[in-house]
């Protein structure tokens, strides 16, 4: 209760400076650095002590201490094919409500090693306990970019104890052993082990350096982005204004770690709905990075690519648009077609002109799609499931521009069977990537299903459902080239049966896997129920006599039970 009665106060000391919603950067900025800070030391009683910190130069120090972004092109712990397997998910759906993949992250990242202390010791001390505890911190570094957090944790935690041993309770190594624990913990979530580590590390850098000091603008950074993975905005927000306000003072306006925390204050008033402030602050850290000669990093492309979002969520398509424009053009110079990143932000200007509409924007759309599946199909094996991703993008923005054309009835008949030959191979490549995710899981019983794959099953069953549901919607609009006779027969055969096929893999991976409560898996059944419920509401026939097909009552049941919350009642659709 001290932990946390101290944590409020740190939000209160912070509260006068805060910003309306209309105000530019610099009277935000402005208001920051007036305001008084309290030092965390008075705010509370004596807390637990667990320790470090080994750095003498307070420049080097704005380096190490912060959570900033690096370049994942330097960081060894960084795979480009890693990350950009994440990724086919993350603009699925018609409607283009993208996710926000500046979340903060609880995964094992390159910008998770930044956090973390590295050996750089300028103090005279030296002794068993310092000598163990440079060896524990590097070797415990170096396990935790390789993912073994167990035994990553071991070595940080004796790091920490041979510090408070080597250097003493109050000794800034201390903190700097606090500071990296907590990271650690962070990342598995343990958040009741790490908060009280991250307030003493910054409780013992106030009192060995004082309130203003650059390692103090770097722990609080560090605490800042500790609250924002748990969406304590208000604590997060007091955070990075205090780190802000410090910065600025010791760095400078045009510093990139002064522009990393300004990003980062952005991303938290986003999330508090306020719009201007946050859009403000993240192009003037994305200004900072071009002048100082950043433009086409990781880091600049990374929030060019967030304020992108802010955009669409905004409804500002045409800003953007632009936006995005310019982040493809950037990686088409510096890394050309040959790379996944390129061919990712081309397919995300591909979604936005699919959601601006318009014929010319919708063949432009396709044009990018097309380019991308050719290259991801050189870059990628024929059964990634980015490729199927592709396609199901691809075959959406066929029977978009199949739905403003008239009157060519064999140009429309070409553009819905190659739309349905991209999405049954999308259902193909979904299915075979399930059944192998599946596969790897039963033959290593005795280890647990990694982020990664658990990520992987969720986003190979998301296109999978959503693929054989837009493969239901293209046979109804393909009834619409067929004569009058022929209606009837594929409205209950064609149209039917991919929908049956969505229900029966939503309990076949989504129940048994742990995947139907996932609100995306959970919307695509819906919709799927939805259209099935609209079929036999208006069919005469019997449909598929072979398959244990639900009625219209049970359907109706299930959609109710899903908009409840209650346990699943559909029967199984599988003959």
């Amino acid at each position: 209760m001290v932990l946390r009665s101290l944590a409020t106060k740190l939000v209160r000391s912070s509260s006068s400076s805060r910003v309306s919603s209309a105000n530019t950067r610099h009277i935000f900025t402005k208001t920051i650095n007036s305001t008084s800070v309290t030092p965390i030391s008075k705010l509370t009683e004596p807390r637990v002590h667990i320790a470090r910190f080994c750095y003498n130069n307070p420049q080097f120090i704005s380096r190490s201490w912060g959570m900033h972004l690096i370049d994942v092109h330097k960081s060894r712990s960084f795979d480009s094919s890693t990350l950009m397997a994440l990724l086919p998910a993350l603009f699925l759906g018609l409607s283009l409500t993208p996710v926000l993949a500046e979340d903060a992250s609880t995964e094992v990242t390159a910008t998770d090693s930044i956090g973390l202390q590295k050996i750089d010791d300028g103090s005279v001390v030296s002794n068993i306990h310092t000598s163990k505890w440079r060896v524990f911190t590097d070797n415990g570094r170096d396990l935790f970019l390789q993912g073994k957090l167990e035994d990553a944790e071991r070595l940080f935690m004796g790091a920490l104890e041979e510090a408070r041993l080597g250097f003493g309770e109050r000794d800034p190594h201390v903190a700097s052993a606090c500071n990296n624990l907590a990271e650690l913990y962070r990342v598995k979530k343990a958040y009741d082990k790490a908060e009280p580590l991250y307030l003493e590390a910054i409780n013992i850098l106030e009192e060995s350096y004082g309130h203003e000091d650059i390692r103090v603008g770097a722990a609080l950074h560090n605490l800042g982005q500790f609250y924002l993975v748990q969406k304590e905005l208000d604590r997060a927000r007091a955070c990075y204004e205090r780190a802000l306000k410090i910065k600025r003072r010791v760095l400078g306006e045009a510093h990139a770690d002064y522009a990393e925390t300004m990003y980062h204050l952005g991303r938290v008033l986003h999330l508090q709905g306020k719009g201007k402030d946050a859009e403000s602050l993240i192009k003037d850290s994305i200004r900072i990075l071009e002048e100082g000669g950043q433009g086409e990093s990781f880091l600049c492309m990374r929030r060019m690519q967030y304020l992108v979002q802010i955009y669409i969520n905004s409804n500002n398509i045409t800003d953007a648009l632009n936006l995005q424009r310019k982040i493809l053009h950037t990686m088409e110079v510096s890394k050309g077609w040959e790379s996944l990143e390129t061919v990712i932000a081309a397919e995300r200007l591909a979604l936005i002109l699919q959601s601006a509409g318009g014929q010319g924007n919708l063949t432009e759309a396709k044009l990018l799609l097309q380019r991308c599946l050719d290259s991801r199909r050189t870059l990628l094996p024929d059964d990634n499931i980015q490729i199927a991703a592709n396609m199901l993008h691809l075959a959406r923005v066929e029977l978009l521009i199949y739905s403003q054309r008239h009157g060519n009835i064999s140009e429309a008949t070409a553009i819905i069977d190659n739309a349905k030959h991209l999405l049954g191979n999308a259902t193909r490549i979904a299915q075979q990537a399930l059944d192998k995710l599946i596969k790897q899981g039963a033959n290593g019983k005795s280890y647990p299903l990694s982020r990664t794959d658990a990520y992987s099953e969720r986003t190979a069953l998301l296109i999978l459902m959503q693929a054989l549901n837009a493969l239901s919607q293209l046979e109804v609009t393909k009834v619409e080239l067929q004569e009058p006779m022929d209606k009837e027969m594929l409205l209950h055969s064609e149209v039917e049966k991919p929908l049956l096929d969505c229900i029966s893999a939503y309990k076949q991976y989504g129940i048994q896997r742990s995947l139907s409560n996932f609100a995306d898996i959970k919307a695509e059944y819906l919709s799927c129920l939805k259209h099935l419920s609209a079929l036999l509401t208006h069919s005469n026939s019997n449909g598929l006599k072979q398959s244990r097909r639900p009625t219209l009552q049970e359907v109706l049941n299930e959609i109710k039970r899903l908009e409840g919350g209650s346990s699943s009642s559909m029967p199984n659709t599988k003959p």
